[in-house]
C-alpha cells in the first residue's frame, strides 16, 4: 500500500478525525468485506441490492480505467477487477487497507491501494474513465473532483 502523505500533521484536521474514526471502527466492516470479496456477482448498499436489479455496471467494463474513492476493505474495486477494469483503491484508513490487502492475495487480485485522502486525488484529471465509491463519497469532508 503506498502512503500519500508525508507527515500527518500537515493533513486538514476533517482528514485527521475522519481517518482516526475508520481505523478504529475498521473491524466492525472486516466480515462484511470479506463476504463481499467472495461473491461473483456484486450486491449494493446496506440492503444488498443485487447487481441484476441496480443495473450500474456496464456489460463492457474490459480496458477501461477506474478509481474507488473510499475503497475501505475494496470489495468493489475487486468486482472491477474481475471485469477486466485496471481499477485503483483509495481510503484513508489503515486498517481497511490491511484488510483489502490481505483478501488480494487470499483471492489473487492485485491492483494498486492507496493510503491517503480522496479529496486529493494523487492523479491529473481525467486519468479515469470512472470514478465509483459505494459508501465513501457520502463520508468525505469535502468534494472530491475527478476529471473535468
Amino acid at each position: 500500500m503506498e502512503n500519500l502523505e508525508a507527515e500527518k500533521s500537515e493533513l486538514p484536521e476533517h482528514v485527521r478525525r475522519n481517518r482516526a474514526m475508520w481505523d478504529d471502527w475498521a473491524s466492525k466492516f472486516v466480515e462484511a468485506g470479506e463476504k463481499s470479496w467472495a461473491q461473483d456477482t456484486p450486491t449494493w448498499g446496506i440492503w444488498g441490492v443485487p447487481e441484476s436489479q441496480v443495473g450500474l455496471l456496464s456489460d463492457n467494463l474490459v480496458g477501461k480505467d477506474a478509481i474507488e474513492l473510499g475503497c475501505g476493505a475494496a470489495y468493489v474495486s475487486a468486482w472491477l477487477a474481475r471485469r477486466g477494469v485496471r481499477v485503483v483503491g483509495i481510503d484513508n484508513s489503515t486498517t481497511q487497507l490491511a484488510t483489502a490487502q490481505r483478501l488480494q492475495r487470499q483471492y489473487g487480485l492485485d491492483f494498486p491501494l492507496l493510503h491517503g485522502n480522496a479529496e486529493s486525488v494523487p492523479y491529473p484529471d481525467a486519468s479515469f474513465d470512472f470514478a465509483i465509491s459505494e459508501y465513501g463519497r457520502m463520508l468525505m469532508g469535502r468534494s472530491a473532483t475527478l476529471g473535468s
